[in-house]
C-alpha cells in the first residue's frame, strides 16, 4: 500500500500505478497544436509585458505604483516560467513520442512536472490576492502603509507567495497526495480521488485557489467603491488619480481572467472528490486548457491597459462630451481641440 491507500502491484512506481504508458488515448483536445499555440503565443506576450513593466517601473515616481509593478513583474515571471517549463516538456513529448517509463523509471521527472503544474497554477492566484490586499491598504488605509516602506519588503512578499505555492506543490512528495502520469502521456498531475491523502490534497489545491479568488473579489470590490467615492467627491481635484485607476483596472481584469479560467477547474476538483464522481480525461484536459489561457491573457492587460492609453480614452470621452454640450457656434473650437488632442506623457 502507498501513502494514498493504493496498492502497488509488482513494485510499479507510484506515478504509473494508475495509468501506465504508452497510451492509445489521443482525442482532439489532447492535440499537440494546443500546447504549441499556447507556448508560442504566451512566451513572447509575457516577455513583451515584462519589458513594458520594467520601463514603467523606471519612469514611475509613485511609491504605491512601484509596489504594484513589482507584484505584476512577479506575476509575469511566473506565467513565463510556467509556460516555458510545462510547455517544453509537453511539446517534447509530442515531437519525440518518448516513453515515460523508459525515460523516468523512478518518477522523478513526472514528480517535477506535477509540482510545476501545481506551483505555476497556484502562484498567479495567490499573487492576485496579494495585489488585492496591497491595493486595499493603499486606497482604504493609505496612512497604514509608510510611504518610505522599502521595495525589498514587496519583493519579500512575492517570494513568500512563491514559497507558499512551493510548499503546497511539495506535499505529494511527503505522502499527502500523489503525482501520476496523465493521458495521453504528455504530462503529470496529482491524482483526483475521494480516498485517503489524495482527497486531502485535492481539497487543499482547490480551496487555496478558490479562497484566493474570493479574497481578490471582496477586496477589489471595496477598493473600487472607495476609489469611485474619492474620485467623484469634493476632493477629486486634489491630485491626479490616473495611476490608481490604472492599477485597479488592471487588477479587476486579472481577477476576471483568473475567475473565468480557473473556477471551473477548481470547482471540479472540489466537488468531484467529495461526491466520488470521477473526472473524465476529456474534462480534465479541457479545464487544464482553460486555466492555461490565463497565462496568455494576463500579459496583454499590462500591455494594453496602461496609464497613457486610459488617459487617451478619458480625454477623448471628456472632449466628446464637451463638443456635444456646446452651442453650435462653439463646436468648431471644440473640434479643433479634439483633433489636436494628445495624451500626456
Amino acid at each position: 500500500m502507498n501513502a494514498s491507500g493504493l496498492p502497488l502491484a509488482n513494485n510499479t512506481p507510484l506515478c504509473y500505478s494508475i495509468n501506465s504508458p504508452p497510451f492509445k488515448y489521443n482525442p482532439p483536445i489532447a492535440s499537440a497544436y494546443y500546447s504549441t499555440i499556447f507556448t508560442i503565443l504566451g512566451l513572447p506576450s509575457n516577455l513583451i509585458a515584462f519589458i513594458v513593466l520594467v520601463k514603467a517601473f523606471r519612469r514611475t515616481n509613485s511609491c504605491s505604483r512601484s509596489f504594484f509593478l513589482i507584484f505584476l513583474g512577479g506575476l509575469v515571471v511566473t506565467d513565463f516560467m510556467g509556460l516555458l517549463v510545462t510547455g517544453s516538456i509537453t511539446i517534447s513529448f509530442h515531437v519525440t513520442k518518448f516513453n515515460w517509463r523508459n525515460l523516468d523509471p523512478y518518477c522523478h521527472f513526472c514528480n517535477f512536472m506535477g509540482m510545476s503544474m501545481v506551483f505555476y497554477g497556484l502562484c498567479p492566484l495567490l499573487l492576485g490576492a496579494a495585489m488585492a490586499v496591497e491595493r486595499f491598504i493603499g486606497i482604504n488605509r493609505p496612512f497604514a502603509r509608510s510611504a518610505k516602506m522599502p521595495k525589498g519588503r514587496t519583493i519579500s512578499m512575492v517570494l513568500m507567495v512563491w514559497f507558499i505555492a512551493g510548499c503546497i506543490a511539495l506535499l505529494p512528495l511527503t505522502g499527502i497526495g500523489s503525482y501520476h502520469i496523465q493521458k495521453p502521456g504528455s504530462w503529470c498531475f496529482f491524482l483526483i480521488s475521494s480516498k485517503g491523502n489524495d482527497l486531502i490534497f485535492s481539497l487543499i489545491f482547490s480551496l487555496v485557489g478558490l479562497m484566493s479568488i474570493a479574497v481578490s473579489f471582496l477586496l477589489n470590490t471595496v477598493s473600487v467603491v472607495t476609489l469611485i467615492k474619492v474620485c467623484c467627491g469634493q476632493d477629486r481635484s486634489q491630485r491626479s488619480r490616473d495611476h490608481e485607476v490604472e492599477m485597479m483596472v488592471q487588477l479587476i481584469l486579472i481577477m476576471l481572467i483568473a475567475s473565468i479560467c480557473w473556477c471551473p477547474l477548481l470547482i471540479k476538483f472540489l466537488v468531484s472528490p467529495v461526491t466520488s464522481v470521477a473526472v473524465s480525461e476529456d474534462e480534465l484536459l479541457f479545464f487544464i486548457r482553460m486555466a492555461t489561457c490565463s497565462q496568455m491573457f494576463d500579459p496583454w492587460i499590462y500591455i494594453i491597459f496602461n496609464v497613457s492609453q486610459l488617459r487617451r480614452v478619458k480625454n477623448l470621452y471628456c472632449t466628446n462630451c464637451a463638443v456635444w454640450s456646446r452651442t453650435p457656434d462653439q463646436i468648431p473650437t471644440a473640434m479643433a481641440t479634439l483633433r489636436h488632442l494628445e495624451p500626456n506623457p
